[in-house]
């Protein structure tokens, strides 16, 4: 079922996109690498950390459809207070502008969609572990 989510803030997409693309790394690091349980959390977080995301933005912008180009830019271009001193303000804006889009997919029952997306990001990576 999807939702309205023509009224929600920025904030709240991201919120749902960050859970659902942490979502994505660990099936794929769950299904697709001999990783000990000890090593799952330390890979996930290096996937999913601002850097990562920004440089998986990237990757996907040019295949976006205007709709979704919206979606990102908005998030991208969403103010923060501050953001993590690990990552660069750009980086840390391109990742919430992803996190948006992969909330809005998801709000909108778009799961092909997101698949599709992530899928190209992941074969992007040599190791489930970059």
């Amino acid at each position: 079922m999807a939702f309205d989510t023509t009224f929600m803030n920025t904030g709240e997409l991201a919120f749902v996109g960050d859970a659902v693309y942490s979502l994505l790394v660990r099936r794929e690091l769950v299904t697709g690498t001999p990783l000990r349980l000890s090593e799952l959390h330390p890979a996930s977080v290096k996937i999913v950390r601002a850097e990562a995301q920004a440089a998986a933005a990237e990757l996907i912008l040019p295949l976006l459809t205007p709709d979704e180009l919206a979606v990102f830019t908005k998030g991208r271009n969403m103010k923060h207070g501050s953001y993590p001193r690990h990552s660069s303000h750009g980086d840390y804006c391109r990742a919430t502008g992803l996190e948006c889009l992969f909330g809005w997919l998801y709000l909108n029952d778009m799961q092909g969609r997101i698949d599709e997306l992530y899928s190209v990001i992941r074969s992007s990576r040599k190791n489930p572990e970059d």
